[in-house]
């Protein structure tokens, strides 16, 4: 088999986010903004006694969680793969985005439960601390949003955490909202009310993270990209007789990576073969590093499929579909094969039909071959 590991570097098919300093630097800014007030924010809540200040802090975790993985994100993107992590440490950012879906759940959780509490217990809440610590809430989220948006808005990044700032935002009215309605009428119900609606706000995010990170951490496929989709694209390329063994997931967000065997057909040339896939797999799936290996014939079904690997045997057979598979013969001499029935035969070959038994083929990243 010939494998081939393709690395592209073709700037205008990039589907990677592009790491900047200025990018770096707006989602540390805002990281530090939003962490000091989320303590603020809890503190105010203690001492008023109000449970959606705190809520809201719940919620503010999220949007200091998604701009800490976007600087984590952003930094790791620099390091380089060594001989014991061989993709780097891109897929660190996943496994944090994880634990932190599993953190916003207990935190869920409490809220709901002192919600409850609150409904059966009223508790007396301090509207004055309350307003003033909710409207410098809404200052600072809209001071993040303004420094967001003056970075990438289009890096996948940059926008999951401007998302996440214009959902805190909407906590910081509900919470200004709450707090004047407690002022006028004295109704403290609204508090564990809007706790309840902020709660179900960071229920929604918390759940769309938990799915994207445990789905990437599965080896699930990426977004819009699936392994019969490539199949039908790869195998009306010129050229192409088959394609199997189609395996493609997501290191991280938004890098894909695929391994597959094509079959190529008697007159194509396998390394034209080999270059059509790659450029295919990039320009139709945003697939930059790819492992196509050249199928020369071998039968059997991926051991991937159902968990287990498979055994061969070989009762009778084409030789024409043994090339490379570790079946040796001597060219121009007559051989007999003793299979389970036992059953002999014998017959000649020309050298020509033994091309070298198909030797083992890998093109490096400057275009040589080692066999």
């Amino acid at each position: 088999m010939a494998h081939e590991h393709a690395h592209h570097s073709h700037h205008d098919h990039s589907h990677a986010p592009e790491v900047s300093a200025a990018n770096e630097r707006k989602v540390l800014i805002s990281l530090v903004l939003i962490a000091t007030f989320m303590v603020v924010e809890v503190a105010g809540g203690l001492i008023s006694g109000s449970l959606a200040l705190i809520a809201d802090a719940g919620h503010m975790l999220t949007d200091a969680a998604a701009l800490a993985l976007a600087y984590v994100a952003f930094r790791l993107g620099r390091r380089a793969a060594d001989q014991r992590r061989t993709f780097g440490y891109a897929r660190l950012e996943v496994v944090a985005g994880f634990v932190n879906a599993l953190t916003l759940f207990a935190i869920i959780f409490w809220i709901l439960y002192e919600a409850w509490q609150r409904f059966q217990e009223p508790y007396e809440i301090l509207a004055g601390p309350m307003l003033g610590v909710a409207v410098a809430g809404l200052a600072v989220n809209l001071l993040v949003i303004w420094i967001l948006t003056r970075g990438d808005a289009e890096h996948v990044n940059i926008r999951g955490a401007l998302l996440h700032a214009i959902g805190d935002l909407l906590g910081s009215v509900g919470a200004v909202g709450a707090a004047i309605v407690i002022a006028y009428t004295g109704w403290t119900p609204i508090d564990p009310i809007l706790s309840v609606l902020v709660a179900l706000l960071i229920l929604r995010s918390a759940w769309k993270l938990m799915k994207a990170s445990l789905h990437i951490l599965l080896e699930g496929a990426p977004e819009g990209v699936s392994a019969e989709a490539i199949t039908a694209e790869l195998g009306a390329l010129p050229g192409v007789a088959g394609v199997r063994h189609v395996h493609v997931w997501s290191l991280t967000s938004g890098r894909a990576l695929a391994t597959l065997h094509v079959a190529p057909q008697n007159e194509a040339e396998a390394r034209q073969v080999q270059a059509a896939v790659e450029d295919a797999l990039r320009d139709h799936f945003g697939i930059d590093h790819a492992t196509v290996a050249i199928d020369w014939g071998r039968g059997g079904d991926c051991p991937l499929a159902d968990g287990e690997a498979h055994g061969h045997e070989h009762h009778g057979h084409d030789h024409a579909r043994h090339a490379g598979c570790g079946h040796d013969h001597d060219a121009g001499r007559p051989h007999a094969h003793d299979g389970p029935a036992r059953a002999e035969h014998a017959h000649d070959h020309d050298t020509a039909d033994h091309v070298a038994e198909h030797p083992t083929v890998s093109r490096n990243s400057n275009g040589g071959e080692t066999r």
